[in-house]
């Protein structure tokens, strides 16, 4: 058995992740809210559409383990990064506004996406955990429920984070304007339960100020722990959808990923670990979902997302004005019942 395009694969792999996460650390890249992660798919794109088809044979095999057991692998490690302590530090209005906002966001999605603009449902289900949860991340982790094509993930991927890097610049102006209406904690809240990524919820946070900085995170990091619920809700979904009889029983597949990633942020919230061991499994994991996002980019076909045309984008924005409006009414009902 040849072994070369596996290991041959990884070493391409891990030269393109060191590479993101050093452009991601700059002065530039924090100044502009660009995470590793986006610039791994950017730079895997780009070699991807160019130089990569002459030697993808020697490679391929390292490439599709680094986009499948890596990123399931990175998703479970993922709870390092969550605690159920953090709970307890905004209280039930949070747990009970991320749940309104996830389950609507990803229903609204489903439906406009589905039903009126005809779209491909893996593309939708993919934009929708996006958009519902934790962005990038999130669309990744729904990536291996779906079975989605890489220019669809690629695509989704896409959407939230054009709309997440629009919202750094709407919300700190919403603030001044929401001030009457909402305090300081309930609009971090706001923030966390309706902005795409962790990144681009801290940025607007540090915008703005302390209180707002440190619910939202709080607030988006509970958000973050419903992802494996979520899935397996949508794997759920996907097999009743598939059109089996109602006489035939249905198999659910469960994504067990999902589930080792709740086991270990349940660990986590025990502090049984030194954190400086914590604090490698985060950096282990962060290097681990960059290289996954790299191996994405590569196997990404610039025509498959053009073929995918404007619908996409008009689904991004009509989900992010539900998440900009249908947020605040929802925040703004919320603090006035808890």
């Amino acid at each position: 058995m040849n072994t070369r395009p596996f290991y041959f694969g990884l070493i391409f792999i891990a030269i393109i992740a060191i590479l993101a996460n050093y452009l991601g650390n700059t002065d530039f890249s924090h100044h502009y809210h660009i995470s590793a992660l986006i610039i791994a798919i950017l730079l895997g794109m780009a070699i991807g559409n160019t130089i990569y088809p002459q030697f993808s044979t020697q490679v391929e095999k390292g490439v599709l383990f680094a986009k499948g057991a890596l990123l399931r692998t990175g998703i479970v490690l993922y709870g390092f990064r969550l605690t159920f302590g953090d709970i307890a530090d905004v209280g039930l209005n949070a747990v009970v506004t991320d749940a309104i906002m996830l389950i609507s966001t990803f229903f609204f999605t489903a439906l406009l996406g589905i039903r009126y603009l005809k779209m491909d449902k893996q593309l939708v289900y993919l934009t929708g955990a996006g958009c519902s949860i934790c962005g990038a991340a999130a669309v990744m982790a729904a990536e291996p429920v779906t079975k989605a094509e890489s220019h669809k993930v690629s695509v989704a991927i896409a959407v939230v984070v054009i709309f997440g890097t629009l919202a750094i610049f709407t919300y700190p102006l919403f603030y001044t304007w929401s001030q009457h209406l909402i305090n300081a904690h309930q609009f971090g809240i706001y923030v966390g339960s309706s902005v795409h990524e962790v990144a681009q919820v801290y940025a607007i946070g540090e915008n703005i100020n302390p209180i707002v900085a440190n619910t939202a995170v709080i607030s988006k990091m509970i958000r973050v722990m419903m992802l494996a619920p979520f899935l397996l809700m949508l794997s759920w979904l996907l097999t009743r959808s598939d059109g089996v009889s109602e006489n035939t029983s249905h198999k659910i597949t469960i994504p067990w990923f999902a589930v080792l990633f709740i086991g270990v942020a349940i660990f986590n919230s025990f502090d049984l670990l030194p954190k400086e061991l914590v604090k490698l499994f985060v950096e282990i994991d962060s290097f681990l979902l960059i290289s996954s996002m790299a191996a994405l980019g590569l196997t990404t076909h610039a025509s498959a997302i053009k073929k995918a045309g404007l619908k996409p984008f008009v689904l991004g924005i009509l989900t992010y004005l539900w998440l900009v409006v249908g947020g605040f009414l929802v925040n703004y009902g919320i603090s006035k019942l808890i």
